[in-house]
C-alpha cells in the first residue's frame, strides 16, 4: 500500500493545477468509485480521499500509480501551465521510439477527444481541431455548413491525434489517411443518438462529418 512518505504528506508537492479537482473528475468520467480507484493504485482508500479534498503533496510513486490507475497521464492530472508551450520539457536520457500497430493506433483513440483534420481546399492546405469521437471504426465530428471543413465536402483527409507526458518525457501519435463525407439525415440522426460530441466552439454545428481511415500509422516514444 502506501509508503510512510505518502502517508504523512512529505515528498515533492503534487498540488499543481488543481489536483483533486482534476482527479475527481478522471474518476468520474471512468465511472469508478474511490475504492476501485484507490485497489488499482495500491493505495488506502482514505488516503485518496485525502487526495480529492484537499491539497496534499505525493511522492513521485504515488503520483505515477495514481495516473495509471485512471488511465490518464501525470500532466493531465497535474494541469499544463497554461503559458507554456508543451514540449519544452528535456528529452528522456535514452529515448525508445517505437511504431504502433493498427490495433493499438486505434485502441489510442478509441476514447474520442480533440484531434486534428488536414485538408486541401482551394489550393491551400488547411488543419483545424476538432472534438471527434469513434463509431464503427470511423472518425466522427461535428461542424457548421459555413466552416471550410464544412464546405470541403467529400474528399481525401489526413487526421491526427497525440498525448505528451511531459513529466514522463513520453508521447505517442496516431495518423489516419482516409476520406471524408458528410453524414446523410438518417445517419446524423442516428449519431445524434447514440454519440457524444460535442464541439468547444459551441455555436450551430449540427452537420456530421465522418471519416473513413484507409491507413493508420502510430508511433509511441518512451523513456528507457
Amino acid at each position: 500500500m502506501m509508503s510512510e512518505k505518502e502517508r504523512t504528506g512529505s515528498g515533492p508537492d503534487a498540488t499543481g493545477g488543481d489536483l483533486a479537482r482534476r482527479v475527481r473528475r478522471r474518476r468520474g468520467a471512468l465511472g469508478l468509485s474511490r475504492e476501485e480507484v484507490a485497489t488499482r493504485a495500491r493505495m488506502e482508500p482514505t488516503y485518496l480521499d485525502r487526495v480529492e479534498s484537499a491539497p496534499v503533496a505525493m511522492t513521485a510513486g504515488a503520483l505515477i500509480r495514481l495516473a495509471d490507475a485512471l488511465d490518464t497521464s501525470i500532466t493531465d492530472l497535474l494541469g499544463s501551465q497554461p503559458n507554456r508551450p508543451p514540449g519544452h520539457g528535456r528529452a528522456a536520457l535514452h529515448p525508445v521510439l517505437d511504431d504502433l500497430r493498427e490495433q493499438e493506433c486505434r485502441q489510442l483513440i478509441e476514447a474520442g477527444g480533440v484531434g486534428r483534420v488536414a485538408f486541401e481546399l482551394g489550393g491551400r492546405l488547411s488543419v483545424v481541431p476538432v472534438n471527434f469521437a469513434i463509431h464503427d471504426g470511423s472518425v466522427v465530428f461535428r461542424t457548421a455548413p459555413t466552416t471550410a471543413i464544412g464546405r470541403y465536402g467529400t474528399g481525401p483527409v489526413a487526421f491526427e491525434v497525440d498525448r505528451i507526458d511531459e513529466g514522463m518525457h513520453e508521447g505517442w501519435s496516431v495518423l489516419i489517411s482516409g476520406t471524408v463525407r458528410q453524414a446523410g439525415p438518417e445517419e446524423s440522426e442516428k449519431l445524434r443518438a447514440t454519440l457524444t460530441v460535442e464541439p468547444w466552439a459551441g455555436g450551430d454545428r449540427e452537420v456530421y462529418l465522418v471519416i473513413t481511415p484507409e491507413q493508420v500509422h502510430g508511433r509511441r516514444i518512451r523513456a528507457w
